[in-house]
């Protein structure tokens, strides 16, 4: 179904009202595989289809959403979300007056402390927000015309906030020492007792296998399997690429033990909650901050992802194998896992004799 491109009688209603409805578009396209609670997304998409009362109301609903499984979702949401509050601060008097030069002033502004990876996040979003867009208004509502479509079409080609092919930053990620000193702390850490042996399990298995705090909150009981002394566990990576990784026995025997034993979840989900809910990314990631802290280690970026970092830094420095990297990580492509090339000191250290 079309709609008139400025439907409301103010710009921020007819900007929201797009947002609702590309919010709920990319709702409807993205992976359902993780969805927690049918009913609850059936009742979201109502709630998208009715429109939300402001901006920070569907920002809420996008919080639910990614609750119930669909965390994918931020990635468009948040780039969004900023630039509604953009462009509504420049006093437009329609939705046509958005033009590429405007949308490049916002990229410029909004993403200048960003990493390229982050800035590439925010383009695509934008690319993709004006391209439902384009393909889902009409232009005027006189009956008599075509009611041809208003269109932006949005390239942002030569936007100027990503330098280089790549557009990849270096990451965070902690050196051999640190991860010692880490995983000693995961151990030591005040946690209550009814979450010491979850939260002691989840964060063991982020940083022995490398996997993404998606893929672990999302561990099913049926796909850890014991073999000779090793846990193999099946993750569904991006794409909903199925992968297995390994861990040994000895590091998680105490903690998976204990956490059976509490364990009190509405699925068949190896980790929830209190209340029996999936585990967010959110809690995850303050989770391992705190661990960081307690054990005296800072870096740029403290969250549950600089875990796979070191993981696969680590992996890299040991083995030389960039193939064991990318199968480990779950990598698509083998340039993904070439960054962690970068911190192989041994070999860049050769250079130092070339003159």
């Amino acid at each position: 179904m079309k709609y008139l491109l400025d439907n409301k009688n103010t710009i921020e209603e007819s900007l929201l009202f797009w947002c609702d409805r590309f919010v709920r578009n990319k709702l409807t396209n993205l992976s359902n595989r993780n969805i927690q609670n049918k009913d609850a997304f059936d009742l979201v998409l109502k709630r998208l289809a009715s429109g939300s009362l402001n901006i920070d109301d569907l920002q809420n609903t996008v919080k639910e959403v990614r609750n119930i499984g669909l965390g994918g979702i931020n990635t468009y949401f948040n780039p969004i979300y900023k630039l509604y509050k953009y462009l509504i601060d420049l006093n437009l008097k329609s939705l046509k007056d958005i033009d590429e030069e405007i949308l490049s002033d916002f990229l410029a502004t909004s993403t200048s402390n960003l990493s390229d990876a982050s800035k590439k996040n925010h383009r695509i979003a934008l690319i993709s927000f004006f391209g439902y867009i384009d393909k889902q208004n009409y232009a005027n509502e006189n009956k008599e015309t075509e009611n041809h479509a208003y269109l932006y079409d949005i390239e942002l080609k030569n936007w100027g906030g990503i330098k280089g092919s790549g557009g990849t930053k270096i990451p965070s990620f902690m050196n051999e020492d640190e991860i010692k000193r880490f995983i000693e702390s995961i151990d030591t850490f005040p946690f209550s007792i009814k979450l010491q042996a979850r939260n002691r399990l989840i964060i063991k298995i982020l940083i022995y296998t490398g996997i993404r705090v998606s893929e672990a909150i999302n561990i099913k009981i049926k796909d850890m399997h014991k073999e000779d002394g090793i846990y193999m566990i099946q993750v569904r990576g991006k794409g909903n690429k199925p992968r297995v990784v390994m861990i040994k026995e000895s590091v998680i025997q105490k903690d998976i033990a204990e956490w059976l034993e509490l364990r009190r979840c509405e699925t068949n989900l190896l980790f929830c909650n209190q209340t029996g809910k999936v585990l967010t990314q959110s809690y995850i990631s303050r989770t391992v901050e705190d661990i960081l802290i307690s054990a005296g280690i800072r870096k740029e970026k403290n969250g549950a992802h600089m875990l796979r970092h070191s993981f696969a830094t680590l992996l890299y420095i040991k083995h030389r194998d960039l193939i064991l990297v990318q199968e480990a990580l779950g990598h698509s492509d083998i340039n993904t896992s070439r960054i962690y090339t970068h911190f192989d000191h041994e070999r860049l250290i050769k250079t130092t004799d070339l003159l």
